[in-house]
C-alpha cells in the first residue's frame, strides 16, 4: 500500500495541502479550464473535466471559481487560450519512472524549472516516450474505506472492474476508461456511496524504494508538485507505508 497517491494522502492528512490553498486553487482552475477547452463544458460527457472538478471539490474550491474556470475553457469567458499541456518524462532515484503533466502559458519556464528539480534531487529528465510506456490510463472509483469493505464492491466486477486497491482511508476500484460509467453506476445502484470517479494514470509495474533513495525520491516528487506549472506527477515507486509515515512526520 504505497505510491504517489498514498504519499499525497498522508501529506493531506497532515495539512500540507492547505498551507498553500491559493496556489492550489490556481492549479485546479487551470486543469478545469484545459479539460473544458479540450472536451467541452459538460462533465457527464467529459471524464477529464469530471475528474478535475472532483479534485477541486475535494479541496473545497468555491463553486463560483469552478464555474469560472469552466467558462474560460469553453470560451464563455476570456483567459484560457494560452495554456497548453506539456508532458515531461524522466527517472528519479533508484530508477523510478516519473511522468510530469504540466499546464503552462510559458513552455520555456516550465521546462527549466522541471529540469532543475530533477537534477537537484538525484533524477534526470529524459526524452519523450522514455517512461510513458510504463503508465496507462485507468478509470478509478473511490469509496470511503471506513464505511465499506472489498466485499461491498464485488458488484462492480460484472460492470468491468479489474482491481480494488486499499489505500488506507479509501478503496479504489480500477477499470478500463470505457467502463468507468458502468462501474460507478453498478456501485451506486448497490447502495455504495461514491466519493469520486474519474480517469487516473496508473503504473503497470512498481519499483521498491527504501532508505536514502526513498527520502531523495519523495523530495523530488514534492519539488515537482510545488512548481506552479505542474498539474500532475506520476511515479511508479513502492515505498513501505511505515517508511512513508516516518518521512511525512
Amino acid at each position: 500500500m504505497a505510491g504517489h497517491s498514498k504519499w499525497h494522502s498522508i501529506k493531506h492528512k497532515k495539512g500540507a495541502a492547505d498551507a498553500k490553498r491559493g496556489k492550489l486553487f490556481s492549479k485546479l482552475a487551470r486543469a478545469i479550464t484545459v479539460a473544458a477547452r479540450d472536451g467541452g463544458g459538460d462533465p457527464s460527457g467529459n471524464p477529464a473535466l469530471a475528474t478535475a472538478i472532483q479534485k477541486a471539490k475535494d479541496a473545497s474550491m468555491p463553486k463560483d471559481k469552478i464555474q469560472k474556470a469552466i467558462d474560460v475553457g469553453t470560451g464563455a469567458a476570456s483567459g484560457g487560450e494560452a495554456i497548453e499541456k506539456v508532458v515531461y518524462e524522466g527517472y528519479g532515484p533508484a530508477g523510478v519512472a516519473v511522468m510530469v503533466e504540466a499546464l503552462t502559458d510559458n513552455r520555456n519556464r516550465a521546462s527549466a524549472e522541471i529540469r532543475h528539480a530533477f537534477s537537484k534531487h538525484g533524477g534526470n529528465l529524459g526524452e519523450p516516450g522514455s517512461v510513458s510506456w510504463i503508465f496507462e490510463k485507468k478509470g478509478a472509483v473511490t469509496v470511503d474505506a471506513s464505511r465499506y469493505g472489498e466485499d461491498d464492491l464485488i458488484v462492480a466486477i460484472d460492470a468491468g472492474a479489474e482491481d480494488v486497491r486499499d489505500e488506507g482511508d479509501v478503496l479504489r476500484v480500477l477499470c478500463e476508461p470505457s467502463d468507468l460509467t458502468a462501474v460507478r453506476k453498478a456501485l451506486e445502484e448497490a447502495g455504495v456511496e461514491v466519493a469520486s470517479a474519474g480517469l487516473h494514470t496508473e503504473p503497470k509495474s512498481t519499483v521498491e524504494v527504501k532508505g536514502h533513495d526513498a527520502e531523495r525520491l519523495l523530495k523530488l516528487i514534492d519539488a515537482l508538485d510545488e512548481q506552479d506549472d505542474v498539474d500532475e506527477v506520476h511515479a511508479n515507486f513502492d515505498i513501505p507505508e511505515s517508511v512513508l509515515q516516518k518521512l511525512a512526520a
